[in-house]
């Protein structure tokens, strides 16, 4: 009887590591089917070829974050349209993350640089406009609930430090404080709205491009002109000297807006060049010992790690041609903030990402039992295993991480 007692304290300690954290992990991976497409391939830290989502999992990670386009084929190609979310969702699933779906509301990239107007909503009328976003939002979470699939997370438009759906939706500095804001507060409670009337239990995420910046008054002006949010997505992305005093304002910014508004807040991208690896590793670090003593911060999100081996996707131009994808487009020549080796393995700076809650103490056994090694699913793994690793023996048990 002992003994099955001791078997069973042993079986809960380990299975309850391998629960997802409450703290998101994660990563946007929405590059990946277009890479595999071209036949990029992924190799875990053993250099086994590895499915990127059951890789992600296998590091730790807990969540995952895919971008929506209205038409990419307009000119792009069929890359994070809805069939394409809808297959990459299905992977997640199985991996059992959880998920972040990210409205750009546009047919390519949307940023504060660039907020253009879908192809098909062109010449609507402004109610027609708001239909017609509601219609798409409703569509694709509707299309991913009917699968078993409910996202946790929302985001209605990406990095709208601008507005949305540009020229109805821009916030027009230029204008009174009344009327600059209104057109895009209605669209961005359009979405809003969308996303409860399919996933009540979602939280709905307004995003901001940059957390180094005091950003109070643009969520306060977003409130006051009747702005519906669940919570605040934030991009941060370290300067590359100043790194740990940018990280140090991102979080106090962070902190700031935790006690304004009384909603969690997310770095819902991030990333720094792997050109230096150690100081990619060092940099992400001190960015998750930053945040996760912040109470009001519930993740990070890694921005396409799974870039690596120079791989761009096609580039806009400004004659609204495509250029192929070729060294210096995106990728890491550009971007430069994938996070995987030249090998197609995950870097340092990934692996920060994985799990770290606090080790396993004072689990019984008898002192005289040998060494076993444990992988994060609570399966017992050889000594060759890599990755997050429980190694327990005698009465102590110690979460590792292996390369």
């Amino acid at each position: 009887m002992r003994k099955l007692v001791v078997l069973f304290v042993l079986f809960i300690a380990i299975s309850a590591i391998a629960q997802p954290s409450q703290f998101a992990r994660g990563a946007d991976i929405s590059w990946c089917t277009e890479m595999e497409a071209g036949g990029m391939k992924f190799y875990n830290l053993d250099g086994e070829e590895t499915e990127i989502f059951a890789l992600m999992k296998q590091i730790g990670m807990n969540a995952i974050r895919l971008r929506v386009w209205v038409n990419p084929e307009n000119g792009y190609g069929p890359w994070s349209n809805k069939a394409d979310v809808l297959a990459k969702a299905r992977r997640a699933k199985a991996q059992d993350l959880d998920l972040m779906i990210d409205f750009h509301y546009s047919d390519y990239f949307a940023d504060p640089g660039k907020q253009t107007k879908p192809a098909a909503w062109e010449g609507l009328s402004f109610d027609e406009l708001k239909e017609a976003l509601a219609s798409h939002t409703i569509d694709v979470l509707q299309t991913l609930k009917d699968e078993g699939i409910e996202p946790k997370w929302v985001q209605v438009g990406n990095e709208t430090s601008s507005g949305m759906v540009w020229e109805d939706g821009r916030i027009d500095w230029n204008l009174p404080d009344n009327e600059r804001w209104l057109n895009y507060v209605a669209l961005s409670n359009a979405g809003y709205d969308a996303v409860k009337s399919v996933l009540p239990n979602a939280y709905v995420i307004v995003h901001h491009d940059n957390a180094i910046h005091d950003n109070v008054w643009y969520y306060q002006a977003f409130k006051q002109y009747g702005g519906k949010l669940d919570m605040i997505g934030l991009s941060h992305y370290p300067d590359w000297d100043q790194w740990s005093q940018t990280n140090t304002t991102a979080a106090a910014n962070l902190r700031k807006l935790h006690n304004q508004f009384h909603v969690p807040v997310m770095i819902v991208e991030t990333g720094y060049s792997t050109w230096d690896e150690s100081r990619a590793e060092n940099v992400m670090k001190d960015l998750f010992e930053k945040m996760t003593k912040e109470e009001g911060c519930v993740g990070i999100l890694y921005w396409e790690p799974e870039v690596y081996g120079g791989w761009d996707a096609p580039l806009l131009l400004e004659d609204g041609t495509w250029q192929p994808g070729t060294n210096g487009t995106y990728g890491e020549n550009v971007v430069s903030h994938g996070a995987f080796n030249a090998y197609g393995q995950p870097a340092p700076a990934l692996l920060v990402f994985g799990d770290d809650s606090s080790v396993i103490t004072e689990v019984y056994q008898d002192s005289s039992a040998p060494e076993r090694l444990f992988n994060m699913q609570g399966m017992q793994v050889d000594d060759n295993a890599k990755g997050v690793i429980i190694i327990q023996k005698g009465n102590q048990a110690t979460k590792v991480l292996r390369r």
